[in-house]
């Protein structure tokens, strides 16, 4: 029974996540990003100015700030996705994914641009007065009561999307292949005693009592509330990150004689004819897919986070939300991208993530493995903090406040029952709960997105000083 609930998330995946989110996300994000006038391009500069601004508004106008709500937007975005989907990127779609997950990073910033816009602009409450944003409360406000069901369309999406179920599976399989020997897995006679109590075998055993540890450690975080969590992710990101380029620049250096050769195969791939036009679409679609599960961007979670900063601008917030896709996709995705082509095997058979990668990291680097381990613990439970942040909000729109409380300690369990089911099967819901957030946001986003571009328009024009 399991087996055929499995197959039919995969293949629901495969149909909504293939043309239909290639389209909407990257279709999409392309007219966002030509009809505000590369935004993504020309307001760079600025949006890195607003990075050293303070907020403007008030405790009364949310709980964070900008540059809080960006560093935990990016907490959540720069997970294992940007491993382990990378690698899975470049193991279905070869070299060329990656210049397609480029493409959805330039046009990822221009609608997260609109996201950050719209966040401020249509900023609701919960039933406590707390500020509260999200798509729920741009397409009430936005395009008013009658799309409500949408808009709890998008909230009950939301409620199992954001359950880091990726997360939680890589992660655990990542420990089961650091401490899997040829004679076992470490500490089998533990494993051994304690299945025997629960009646599984060793490895479902070490899974289970792994993500029961994970959820421990999780808990520790997100109980104290978005505060807590944003204090966590200042902290986290600067230090994940920089680790993280220096690990991939040792990489680069003693292996400098192959990088040409790495980005010609990444363009020529992307572009590659042989295998017909359907290949191509079919490269292009595997790159944008695994991207939107990177950056996020048109599935309306950073709305959510940047509707909790307190900043009371909305065209200054939207400057901020856009560096997102900058650093996700665009900045640590390459690293992963260059590592693996570099000195790992992406010819291996089925879907293969966090393995392909850590591969390449230990044959590259003197206990890379080890290392890329720390890296991956630093990303998975970045994302799971500020996942939980997402889901709850989407728990608040639906049940109100005070029930909302309790889709944390569901969050906490799914992080332990995602932990033990197949990769094929947590990949495959991922994108199918992902396709249908996309689904309202971007209706809501491209309806609205003419009124972004006016607020865009008199801000500019009042800030003629700003850089562009």
């Amino acid at each position: 029974m399991l087996d055929k609930i499995g197959q039919f998330i995969i293949n629901a995946a495969d149909v909504l996540g293939g043309y239909p989110l290639f389209f909407l996300l990257i279709g999409g994000g392309l007219y966002l990003f030509l009809s505000s006038g590369a935004v993504s391009v020309r307001r760079l500069p600025a949006a890195l100015a607003e990075l050293r601004r303070k907020p403007t508004g008030t405790k009364d106008d949310g709980q964070i700030s900008s540059v809080q709500a960006l560093a935990s937007v990016v907490a959540a975005t720069i997970g294992l996705g940007n491993i382990a989907g990378v690698a899975i990127a470049l193991v279905l779609g070869g070299p060329g994914a990656i210049f397609w997950m480029w493409v959805s990073a330039i046009v990822g910033m221009a609608t997260k641009y609109h996201e950050g816009v719209l966040a401020i602009m249509y900023k609701g409450k919960d039933d406590a007065g707390r500020p509260q944003g999200g798509p729920m409360h741009i397409i009430e406000q936005g395009l008013g009561m009658k799309w409500k069901p949408l808009a709890k369309f998008f909230a009950i999406a939301g409620l199992f999307g954001t359950m880091c179920i990726m997360n939680a599976n890589q992660l655990t399989e990542a420990f089961m292949a650091t401490f899997t020997t040829p004679e076992g897995i470490a500490g089998s006679d533990f494993l051994g005693t304690a299945g025997g109590w629960l009646g599984l075998d060793n490895v479902r055993t070490f899974r289970l009592l792994f993500g029961c540890a994970v959820a421990a450690v999780v808990a520790v975080v997100i109980l104290g509330g978005i505060k807590r969590i944003a204090r966590v992710a200042t902290v986290m990101v600067p230090f994940m990150v920089g680790l993280y380029f220096l690990m991939v620049l040792y990489i680069i250096i003693t292996n400098i004689h192959g990088v040409p050769a790495v980005f010609k195969s990444i363009f020529a791939e992307a572009f590659n004819l042989r295998a017909g036009f359907g290949a191509l679409v079919g490269i292009a679609i595997i790159g944008a897919r695994r991207a939107a599960l990177v950056n996020d961007a048109g599935i309306g979670t950073a709305s959510i986070m940047h509707g909790a900063s307190k900043n009371d601008n909305p065209v200054r917030e939207g400057l901020v939300a856009m560096l997102g896709p900058s650093i996700d996709s665009g900045l640590v995705c390459t690293l992963t991208a260059i590592a693996i082509l570099l000195c790992g095997n992406i010819d291996v058979e089925g879907v293969k993530g966090l393995e392909v990668a850590m591969q390449a990291f230990s044959s590259a680097i003197p206990a890379g493995d080890i290392l890329l381990m720390c890296i991956v613990i630093c990303f998975a439970m970045s994302s799971m903090f500020s996942y939980s942040f997402y889901g709850t909000t989407c728990a608040s729109y639906l049940f109100g406040s005070k029930r909302a409380k309790y889709y944390s300690w569901a969050f906490l369990a799914s992080l332990v029952v995602f932990a033990v089911v197949p990769l094929e099967a947590a990949v495959g819901a991922c994108d199918l709960f992902y396709a249908l957030m996309a689904i309202p946001t971007m209706i809501a986003v491209l309806a609205l997105s003419p009124k972004v571009r006016r607020v865009t328009a008199e801000h500019f024009k009042k800030n003629k000083n700003t850089k562009e």
